[in-house]
């Protein structure tokens, strides 16, 4: 299983991980990617088929001091957040204006 971080406009701001299995989790995390913005994956598989596949993950919650890593990030009411976000939607491509010198190095090494 992968686990996924809904990061969404909510108050409380719990930041919820679930899980999705491995196929789920190409689908909505395609091509390496590992962050993921609802309204393109909607665009991307339409609608319906986007809540198909989100469906079972949402019966699927764990615990954050449980989850063994975040494997994607998917958000939700942050259409604002797209312009920081890198194109290839890859954690270690994040503009390098942006990291530390550590999170270069350790990006650098995953590319």
């Amino acid at each position: 299983m992968k686990n996924i971080q809904i990061i969404d406009g909510a108050v409380n701001a719990t930041f919820s991980v679930f899980q999705a299995t491995a196929e789920e989790f190409a689908t909505i995390f395609p091509d390496g990617q590992d962050i993921e913005l609802i309204e393109d994956l909607a665009e991307r598989l339409g609608e319906q088929s986007a809540n198909l596949v989100l469906e079972p993950i949402w019966n699927r919650p764990i615990l954050k001091r449980d989850a063994l890593g975040i494997h994607g990030t998917l958000f939700y009411d942050n259409d604002d957040r797209r312009e920081h976000i890198p194109t290839s939607k890859r954690e270690i491509d994040w503009d390098e204006r942006s990291i530390n010198q550590a999170q270069r190095d350790l990006f650098a090494s995953h590319r």
